[in-house]
């Protein structure tokens, strides 16, 4: 990219980053700058160009003393607006401020610690508001009020909860539930016999808290706001955030581990959290780990689509991505050169001096295994005798949640561990174990740091542990050795430079003790640099500004896709023009079509799914629809015709059964509607799927006439793709390597069957039946087809569309053999030979040889007079189709048979 050497270059830029952030202009108003780029990735990679040439350009306007303004594009941008800031609301639970009343309308406000408020407080290219909980209870209006405008001037806006629904939501379901359960420590287990209401009532409260908070948000949004909601506190907000907005841009992040969908599995709303989460537009983990986890919940439990990108229903992509956190390096590295902490550190050194130093810092919890840590401690000085004297373990135990039982007996158990081991390596001037139940100010800790040789960081489960962070930022000069839990988060970054270890594996973390007290310089240093390196380059600013990026062009792409989904279908439109109409022709599918619904927001029952029953309510709609004179209809499926005959066979209605093969008349007469195919490849593929459902538990396969369809939809997902897998190269490669077949692929099925059967030239051959049997002397001039298709069968919406400007008009057949002839059917109507225009209904065999030879023009009347205002194509639960128009269940299918029962009865 070109270097920027005037103020008219950063006015260019600013609107190509405006345009990026725009749907489908091909070039800006500058010639000489960038079009807009197709790709996420080539997007994302312009926006980080321009954003790293507008920092660049705004500290040289900066440190030069530029003018006030910049000119550019008819606009006056000022120096404070040169680099791009978008308003961002970051909604978490807490604010970054404790809030202490000291009178009536008086508050003392102090800034928080904590991984996020640390990470947020390097974050400076963002107009950033935070909205949460300030942590008090303020039950009257005015100390509401006056803490509101006390929190204003540190740009915080607060959400005021009672004391009932923090306990139930807050303590409750936040932290007795989805805390314990989100670090594999599972679900409390008095609650399992004692607390089904109490669980409940805990659940009501935290969608009623999300709720509160998304009042809130919903009070101070503004158009083209970004909205960043943090953490397992708020998982229902994005739901109730895009419920009352649905353009807002919406990001949710996990500053936890998210469990595998074993664990998650366990969690009676497991399915609502999740659904709730997946309305936001990009969800956010630290690790691919966790965003692993997340996508294989939501296909595992959810029965939805994972895929690279993220978690697909039903064309709706909510993308699902790793996003490791970083901290502001420049602060600690800054602080360090202070001289009160010079002299700090200085009163450290001679304290320790002619002993290594060891720290960890942790809060005191049960996940940041500290026990282990100090046994681990305990069993090297066992191992290493020489070095009672010359180490000492300096542990930093913040205390949380200390009203808590099981947290007291941690306590407890960690005192005892370290008086004991005190006790027995300890001399009159000296003891091996430095132990603080309190936190340090942000001072005394960079001191610490900057001192330690070997920073020991044990955690049994970390969502990512930011003080590995914090001690390689201070490590300038020392450059210790950094020992840290491959259960933390922070391992898959800082794992090149650090000693990784199990914590649970004693002997392990003590023989990495010793090693790191005995590293060499020169690795030490090696070490150091590569996680210096990451540390200052990975940074919350670095890790805020992709996030919001890939949200921005998440929303891009969003726009992109719903251009290419169809629109919902007007009921009332399809019916004036059914009312207006004379000839009439419903082609309906069947499951998921006509069906009833099997999954009634639990789990869906196999067994069920395998015996699809008629919805009830349709049947008095379809009843009318046959005696109407002027309306034929037919349900076309690919199901055997036993299974239509079943659940329709009382209806005088054309049935289609194996995607039209086999045709059922009104009279109820099953005839062959094809002619004779090869099937001697049958048995082979015969064999190889009753293989594969023998060795995949819950699937099935069915044998057709025409076709084998091996269905693996209840079977465990990633296995049920493998084999899947595995059948379709074994297929490919042998039994159907030289047959004249088809292998059609649905969402989680295989499906093998002659070529050629298709729906789309199956309702070919059905129409020269219709005609022949009813004699139609009128043009069928109106058309809905409704229909939950495969794609390789969408060609039936394909079949009726009109020619652009033009009417489809095709010619009357009257069927040979119980079939009509055929032809390949193209995308705007049917394609003859040699790709032109041709009339597939026509009266007499010889009549397209006629046409083929020049001899003449058709003289036979027209079936189809479809005007394109009388065509209706409509997919069933299916957004990415080439219908028209898209129903959202077969409830809807119902009401729309209803109405159009309705019209024709009165008629």
């Amino acid at each position: 990219m070109k270097s920027i050497r005037s103020y008219e270059d950063i006015a260019i830029l600013q609107h190509d980053l405006d345009e990026l952030q725009k749907s489908d202009m091909h070039v800006d108003d500058y010639n000489n700058t960038s079009a807009i780029l197709r790709t996420r990735h080539e997007r994302l990679l312009k926006e980080r160009e321009l954003r790293k040439s507008f920092k660049s350009q705004n500290e040289d306007v900066l440190g030069n003393g530029g003018t006030d303004s910049i000119i550019g594009n008819g606009q006056i941008l000022t120096t404070e607006t040169a680099v791009i800031r978008q308003r961002l609301l970051v909604v978490a639970n807490r604010l970054p401020v404790s809030a202490t009343r000291k009178g009536e309308a008086s508050w003392q406000l102090e800034m928080s610690v904590g991984g996020l408020v640390s990470a947020l407080l390097g974050i400076t290219d963002f107009d950033t508001k935070w909205i949460g909980w300030a942590g008090v209870n303020v039950p009257d209006e005015i100390g509401q009020k006056s803490l509101t405008e006390a929190l204003a001037e540190k740009r915080c806006i607060p959400v005021f909860l009672d004391e009932d629904l923090v306990n139930l939501y807050y303590n409750g379901y936040c932290n007795n539930i989805l805390w314990p359960l989100f670090h594999y420590l599972g679900l409390p287990q008095e609650d399992r016999l004692a607390t089904t209401r109490s669980f409940q009532s805990q659940f009501d409260a935290y969608k009623k808290a999300n709720q509160m908070f998304a009042d809130v948000v919903n009070e101070h949004y503004t158009e083209r706001d970004v909205i960043w909601c943090h953490d397992y506190h708020l998982m229902f907000l994005p739901k109730c955030l895009k419920e009352h907005n649905n353009k807002m841009k919406v990001g949710w992040f996990l500053h936890t581990p998210f469990p595998s969908s074993e664990i998650h599995r366990t969690l009676p709303s497991r399915s609502e959290l999740l659904r709730a989460v997946l309305v936001a537009d990009l969800v956010g983990f630290h690790t691919y780990d966790y965003a692993r986890h997340f996508v294989s919940a939501c296909t595992r439990i959810l029965g939805l689509e994972g895929t690279p990108d993220g978690v697909e229903d039903q064309g709706k992509l909510t993308r699902v991505a790793a996003f490791p956190i970083g901290i502001d390096p420049g602060r600690f590295i800054r602080a360090i050169q202070l001289p009160q902490i010079k002299d700090h550190i200085m009163e450290l050194k001679e304290r320790f001096a002619g002993r290594k130093v060891m720290l960890g810092v942790d809060r005191l919890d049960m996940i940041k295994g500290i026990p282990q840590k100090i046994l681990a401690f305990e069993k090297f000085l066992e191992e290493n005798p020489d070095w009672h004297d010359k180490v000492v373990l300096l542990q930093i135990a913040v205390p949380t949640r200390t009203d808590v039982p099981e947290y007291q007996k941690l306590t407890c158990q960690v005192h005892e561990i370290v008086g004991r081991i005190n006790g027995r390596f300890g001399s009159l001037t000296t003891v091996p174990i430095h132990h603080l139940d309190r936190s340090l100010d942000f001072h005394g800790l960079c001191a610490l740091y900057a001192i330690t040789d070997v920073a020991l960081i044990t955690s049994l489960r970390d969502g990512m542990n930011l003080v590995s962070y914090e001690f390689v930022a201070c490590q300038a000069s020392k450059k210790g050795v950094l020992i840290l839990s491959e259960f933390a988060g922070a391992a898959q970054s800082l794992g090149a430079g650090a000693i990784l270890v199990n914590p649970w594996n004693i002997t392990e973390v003590a023989s990495s003790i010793a090693y790191a007290l005995n590293m060499p310089a020169e690795e030490r240093e090696k070490r150091h640099h590569n996680n210096f390196m990451h540390v200052t380059t990975h940074t919350s600013q670095e890790w805020a500004e992709t996030f919001v990026s890939e949200l921005n062009d998440t929303i891009v792409e969003a726009q992109l896709r719903i251009r290419q989904i169809p629109p919902l279908l007007q009921a009332e439109k399809a019916l004036e023009r059914y009312l207006h109409s004379n000839n009439r022709l419903l082609i309906l599918g069947f499951n998921a079509t006509l069906t009833e619904p099997v999954d009634s927001g639990r789990r869906v029952d196999q067994f069920k799914e395998m015996e699809p029953k008629l919805h009830p309510d349709v049947k008095e709609s379809l009843r009318k629809l046959c005696d109407d004179p002027k309306t034929t209809v037919v349900v076309l499926s690919g199901s055997h015709h036993s299974i239509l005959d079943k659940n329709l066979g009382e209806f005088n209605i054309w049935l289609a059964a194996e995607h039209g093969v086999f045709l059922r008349t009104p009279n109820k007469k099953w005839i062959r509607n094809l002619p004779e195919i090869h099937m001697d490849w049958v048995d082979s593929v015969k064999h190889v799927f009753e293989y594969f459902t023998e060795r995949t538990p819950r699937s099935h396969f069915e044998l057709r006439e025409t076709s084998l369809v091996w269905n693996y939809k209840h079977a465990d997902v990633e296995f049920g793709k493998l084999q899947a897998k595995d059948m379709l190269q074994h297929l490919w490669t042998g039994p159907i390597s030289n047959a004249s077949v088809e292998v059609v692929q649905g969402g989680r099925s295989v499906e093998v069957r002659a070529v050629g059967v298709t729906k789309g030239a199956g309702i070919k051959r059905i129409l020269g039946q219709v005609i022949h049997y009813k004699d139609l002397k009128e043009p069928i001039d109106y058309v809905l087809c409704v229909g939950h298709f495969l794609p390789k069968d969408e060609d039936v919406y394909t079949f009726f569309e009109p020619e652009p400007q033009t009417p489809v008009r095709s010619s009357l057949s009257s069927p040979v053999n119980g079939s009509s002839t055929d032809h390949s059917v193209g995308r705007n109507g049917f394609s003859g030979p040699r790709g032109k225009k041709s009339h597939p209904f026509s009266a007499s065999d010889g009549n397209d040889a006629c046409n083929e030879n020049g001899n003449g023009k058709d003289t036979t009347p027209s079936i189809l007079d479809l005007n394109s205002n009388n065509y209706f194509s409509c997919a069933v639960k299916r957004k990415r189709s080439s219908a028209r128009y898209l129903l959202s269940s077969s409830a809807d299918v119902v009401s729309l048979l209803e109405k159009l029962a309705d019209v024709s009865s009165e008629r």
